[in-house]
């Protein structure tokens, strides 16, 4: 009965639009049912199509922790400040240019960065330097934590040219050496657990990279988008835009010739194959060093966010060259799990089919799938932007690239989780899951229990799920670093493994250069905390602060 009360939510396919991202009814969920359902090979369970709220656990449910040390109140008095900031939807939505406005006045400047320093940036950033980070990342470890490190920095294209003029050192060339030592920190902080280690096995401080912070003008990277999304053969059965990266897609930058009416310049292909080959040095130094490279997605309000169908076909590529397995017969349990992940975002209509199509490619061309399974936070902007400015858009569909609910967007998430989960089982792919949803991540621990990845276990009277040695090292659950800390712990609570199976995307980089990373977090913090989760963040530490002064 409750499964047929939750396959009421889907009805038939509407072009209607949908009242609200957050409507708990869905417009086209039938459509997306039998979609992933196709997707998936029939493997899904009807809870997985249908959503996974049966057994929705919340920050209150979980029984006894392990002894963490006490929250500073200094601490505590921020966050509850930082989360009703982020409540206050003006704030929210015109957070970058209310920052813009402040800093470009001589002496309120300093006023506010020193307020951004003390809130956002204690509260969601690591540190000025990646060195400046080995306090928390020694903290995390100690609680069983790993880390995503990432270097939160973009160019400004303005300061990139007046460098260029100056004959300094371009600006996304220093980037590019700071991701190199940022992968050395994290590998010298993980030598210090397993110095002789020959492969990445048990080793949980990774390092994220944005592309279009390695490029001079990060618009080579929306005309190469646009050339792809014209030149692409189409597969069958077609995957919705922004399509599906094939292998060829980098011919034109090896050969230097682009078809006709291209919207590509000469210099944007040397710009690309620029970028490409410092991609493929900063690769190879990280399987020197043993640290995995998670390519993040991208928004941009000026591209649409359509740099991705570039990012797509370029970390196909990278994924081709340093997952490559190995031959059956030297196949170790835990030493092939993938070097290089890639972002795939459950908002997007394209999932479904391009993580199946993704996973055929793998097994075909003999390489391990890297993937990072996000729900994605820009849904309004998506839409908005789509339909506002269409001339700017890439998309040939008349539809928005988003799903139009956020139920669907649920639907699909669990969806490819679950479908993810059944392709671990099978050597050859490797997910990290970046869900801050409870109900999600308890859906991802049954499934891995009832596929057998792991097992149920009774300590000291409670419950815990132990995963497997080698499935511990190809799955693994994140969070952001500065949110969802119940969830995070629970989680670390709630699991067993031989390396920490949890792990905190941890942003780093000085005050100046991250201000567009604190901007942008206000408005993923919009998403992701919706439905009352701001809320239950506040509450939660305003729990803790009446307790720590009234007992």
């Amino acid at each position: 009965m409750l499964l047929l009360r939750r396959a009421a939510l889907f009805r038939a396919p509407s072009l209607r639009p949908a009242r609200s991202y957050t409507s708990s009814q869905s417009a086209r969920g039938g459509t997306l049912s039998r979609r992933i359902l196709l997707a998936s090979g029939g493997v899904l369970s009807a809870s997985a199509l249908l959503g996974y709220g049966y057994s929705t656990i919340h920050a209150d449910a979980h029984p006894k922790e392990r002894e963490r040390p006490p929250i500073p109140l200094v601490k505590l008095v921020k966050a509850y400040a930082v989360y009703a900031m982020c409540s206050i939807p003006f704030l929210v939505d015109y957070s970058p240019s209310i920052l813009a406005f402040l800093t470009s006045i001589p002496g309120i400047r300093q006023i506010t960065e020193a307020f951004v320093r003390v809130t956002f940036f204690d509260h969601f950033v690591g540190g000025d330097t990646a060195h400046a980070c080995l306090p928390l990342l020694h903290q995390l470890r100690s609680e069983n934590k790993g880390a995503l490190f990432s270097y939160s920095v973009e160019v400004d294209e303005n300061e990139a040219a007046g460098e260029a003029r100056k004959a300094r050192e371009p600006v996304h060339k220093r980037i590019v050496k700071e991701m190199v030592r940022c992968i050395d920190v994290a590998a010298d902080f993980e030598d210090q657990f397993a110095p002789q280690a020959t492969a990445a096995v048990g080793r949980r401080t990774w390092v994220a990279i944005k592309l279009s912070a390695l490029l001079p003008n990060a618009e080579a990277l929306h005309h190469f988008s646009s050339y792809l999304v014209k030149t692409q053969t189409p597969l069958s059965p077609p995957v919705p835009f922004p399509g599906c990266p094939r292998t060829t897609d980098l011919e034109c930058l090896t050969t230097g010739k682009v078809k006709d009416r291209s919207p590509m310049t000469d210099q944007d292909i040397v710009d690309l194959k620029e970028l490409y080959d410092d991609l493929v040095m900063i690769c190879k130094h990280a399987q020197d060093r043993k640290v995995r490279i998670i390519i993040d997605a991208e928004y941009r309000y000026d591209f649409l966010n359509y740099a991705q169908p570039a990012i797509d076909s370029i970390s196909l590529a990278l994924m081709r060259q340093f997952n490559a397995l190995p031959s059956r017969r030297s196949w170790a349990a835990s030493s092939h799990a993938p070097l290089v992940y890639v972002t795939f975002q459950a908002y997007l209509r394209r999932t479904p089919e391009y993580l199946a199509q993704s996973l055929k490619d793998a097994k075909a061309g003999k390489y391990s799938l890297g993937v990072k399974l996000v729900r994605g936070a820009y849904h309004p902007q998506e839409v908005a932007a789509h339909h506002a400015v269409k001339s700017l858009s890439v998309s040939p569909d008349l539809h928005p690239p988003v799903w139009p609910t956020k139920t669907e967007t649920d639907c699909c998430y669990n969806a490819c989780a679950g479908l993810l989960i059944h392709a671990v089982q099978t050597p050859g792919v490797g997910v990290l899951f970046g869900s801050h949803n409870w109900a999600s991540c308890q859906y991802i621990l049954d499934e891995l229990v009832k596929t057998r990845l792991a097992v149920r276990e009774t300590e000291d009277g409670d419950d815990v799920v132990r995963i497997r040695d080698d499935v511990a090292e190809r799955v693994t659950l994140a969070q952001l670093y500065g949110m969802s800390d119940a969830l995070t712990n629970h989680l670390v609570d709630k699991t067993r493994s031989s390396a920490p199976f949890v792990i905190k995307y941890v942003p780093y980089g000085a005050l100046e250069e991250v201000m567009p990373y604190l901007s942008r977090r206000a408005i993923e913090n919009k998403s992701v905390l919706g439905n009352g989760q701001a809320a239950e963040e506040r509450r939660q530490a305003w729990k803790q602060i009446w307790q720590r002064l009234f007992g």
